[in-house]
Parts: structure tokens; sequence; C-alpha cells
């Protein structure tokens, strides 16, 4: 049997099962038509790039990278958010990943029971002054057709506003404000977090 027919046949066994690997192309030239954002975040770091879920596919889930309790040490709380794209029938499924922060790890991936991921709100903590500021502690995610989901992040600061909702189709993309390694500066990693929403 020839590479290219059992690169083949590998290609169908992994659309069959649902596999990751199925799809590892990430959308470069996708077009967004909304941006979804809230007013309670931090404004250390900077902006990242914008990553989109291929071209029809749409966040149906989402994990968090969280750094644990550090008692004496610096607290960062959450840094980073990854965002679950799956096609219609969840039969493929992909994830991409706007800049993250360095520290914690990833937590189990929470999915929407049905329908796409269509609004979000933040825990944040406010600053502390000269306290351990976290920046963003958790967030949750409303799905479009039923069922409401909430990260295993921490418990510093309080619950924002919901961000509007995506009108139709779904949020397909995220950017995230990160704040680099402050040496021995306080550090706080994920500042803020904007979803873009795709037909």
């Amino acid at each position: 049997m020839g590479l290219a027919a059992i690169f083949l046949l590998f290609a169908l066994f992994c659309g069959s099962h649902g596999s990751e690997d199925t799809v590892v192309k990430r959308a470069t030239g996708r077009e967004y038509y909304s941006v979804l954002s809230v007013d309670n975040g931090r404004s250390w770091g900077s902006w990242a790039n914008t990553e989109l879920c291929p071209t029809g596919f749409y966040a149906t889930g989402f994990s968090l990278k969280v750094e644990q309790f550090q008692a004496q040490g610096d607290d960062t709380a959450v840094n980073g958010i990854r965002l679950y794209c799956s096609r219609q029938g969840r039969s493929h499924w992909s994830h991409i990943e706007s800049k993250s922060g360095p520290w914690g790890e990833w937590t189990s991936v929470q999915f929407c029971p049905f329908g796409l991921l269509k609004s979000f709100q933040l825990r944040v903590e406010p600053h502390q002054g000269d306290g351990d500021d976290t920046a963003v502690n958790n967030i949750r995610f409303q799905c479009s057709v039923s069922g409401r989901l909430e990260g295993n992040g921490m418990s510093w600061g309080n619950w924002g506003k919901w961000s509007s909702e995506c009108p139709y189709g779904g949020i397909c993309g995220i950017q995230t404000r990160v704040e680099a390694p402050q040496g021995n500066g306080d550090d706080t990693a994920l500042n803020d977090v904007r979803f873009l929403c795709c037909v």
C-alpha cells in the first residue's frame, strides 16, 4: 500500500471518531461581524493577536489555564483561555488560544450541552494598591440553546455585567490582553478578553 493511501485511510479513521487531529488548520482570513467585550477587565499588558476557529466551526466549549493559590507567593489566577470549536454535529473539533500567561495548568474542558457559546461574563479582582493583583479570576459563558457554563477559576474579585450576545451564528474567535512577567514585580497575567462573532 502506498504512503498516500495510508494517509488517506488514517484521515478517514480520525474523521469517523471525531478526533481533534482531523482539524489542525486555524482560520486566517475568516470574517467576523461583531466583537463581544465587558467593562470590568483590567488594563495591564497589551492585546495579543486574534485567533479564529476554522471556517464553518464555532466555539462550543472552553477551558482555563489557572494558577492555584500561592500562599505567600505572587498569585495570578487565570492565565489563559482556550476555545473548543466544532462543526455542526460535533463530529470534528479543534481548539484555539490567543496569548496566555506562563503560570498554572489547563482545567478540564466544559461544553455547552446544546448550541454554541454566545455571551460571557468575567470575574475580576479590582486593583489592590500595594497588595497582590490577580486581574481575571474566572469566566462564565451562556450557551445559545440552553445552559450556562462557569470556569474552574479562582474566587477573588466580583462578577461584572454580561456582554452582549452574538445575535446569530456564534462565538468564533478570541483576543486576550496579557501582562508579561514582571520579574520581581507583581504579576497579573490575563487582564481582559474579547470574543468575536461569525456567521
